[in-house]
């Protein structure tokens, strides 16, 4: 092109001329961007800490409650299937809420395990994609599966007469398989979207675990969708929709509860909602932290930590330590086994 003069100095050709300058300026404007970024396959999760020692004591901690966590929710399930007295609706939810734990912090923790004892901390790209796949769906169906607790409650409490024909064993199998289902469902589009990128600012990912959260934010790549894609999942489908059918059932059975003219009936209708109360307050209180109030990551990580370790084992410390049918359940099997080996 006429004006258009080819310079060569050194390895690199220059351009100088009207188009020769936009293309090169172009091509070295792309260079620069990506010179800082990586095109990776695999990351390196950090841990809890540098610190050695401290990163034994954190091991062995999580270690020593998980294994509390596994085997109190091995106990409830096994409760669950072989006494016939607690072939409930709240206890086939129970059930659920037991594999729902026991899933989620082994795929959740089975890598400090193993990363302690080989030292090889390195996770596959697909690997990191598939944990963070099945942290946020587990999260869901935990959330959704309270969700069906506390409409069972709701039944037991403000309509009790109509609870056999309302909470049947129909009602119970349709309302897991659509917590189940929903929770795969909503977490897919998140997940497919976030493994479509291929661009990280670091190999390096400063958690225990792959956190959706962290890889977003280590992402070189246009996060225009996935932001708006999880600002409507994470706040209407994973918090505010099963958030509100969750507390809104508790708002009629505290009505139905001071309807109660005597004090007996009150406790004991209270009672009966308690332990879920209880772990359902728990559950939303550190995802609210967790996930939606801005904090710097090592806070994130912190409160990671408990969602992944302290809440699961809520679930067998609450409902062993407060419910009266399953530690009599647990005392005949007790007495049955040490009589069998006798």
């Amino acid at each position: 092109m006429a004006g258009d003069v080819i310079a060569v100095g050194g390895s690199t050709p220059t351009v100088q001329g009207g188009a020769g300058r936009s293309y090169w300026g172009f091509r070295n404007l792309t260079l620069q961007m990506y010179m800082n970024k990586t095109l990776i396959d695999y990351f390196i999760l950090k841990g809890f800490s540098d610190t050695p020692e401290l990163q034994i004591i954190v091991f062995v901690l999580v270690l020593f409650i998980y294994l509390i966590t596994l085997g109190g929710n091995m106990t409830i399930l096994i409760l669950i299937c072989l006494e016939r007295h607690l072939h409930t609706p709240m206890y086939f939810f129970l059930a659920n809420l037991s594999i729902i734990d026991i899933s989620f912090t082994t795929s959740m923790l089975h890598k400090i395990f193993t990363s302690f004892i080989t030292g090889d901390r390195t996770v596959s790209f697909h690997g990191c994609m598939t944990q963070s796949f099945m942290c946020g769906s587990f999260t869901v169906h935990q959330l959704y599966i309270l969700t069906a607790m506390s409409y069972d409650r709701y039944v037991a409490i403000c309509i009790p007469l109509r609870y056999q024909l309302v909470v049947n064993k129909v009602t119970c199998v349709v309302l897991a398989s659509l917590c189940w289902s929903l929770g795969f469902l909503f977490i897919c589009p998140i997940t497919l979207v976030l493994s479509s990128f291929s661009c990280y600012t670091s190999i390096e990912l400063n958690h225990f675990l792959c956190d959706i959260n962290f890889l977003m934010k280590m992402t070189c790549s246009d996060t225009s969708v996935l932001d708006i894609l999880f600002f409507i999942e994470g706040w209407f489908l994973f918090f505010l929709f099963p958030f509100l059918l969750t507390f809104l059932p508790y708002i009629f059975i505290i009505i139905a509860i001071l309807k109660i003219r005597t004090t007996t009936g009150r406790y004991k209708a209270f009672y009966t909602c308690s332990s879920h109360l209880t772990l359902v307050t728990l559950l939303y209180t550190v995802n609210i932290i967790q996930y939606m109030i801005p904090n710097t990551l090592d806070y994130k990580q912190f409160f990671t930590l408990i969602n992944t370790v302290l809440v699961p084992l809520l679930n067998p410390l609450i409902y062993s330590l407060k419910n009266k049918d399953m530690k009599n359940a647990l005392r005949r099997r007790r007495a049955y086994w040490c009589n069998m080996s006798i």
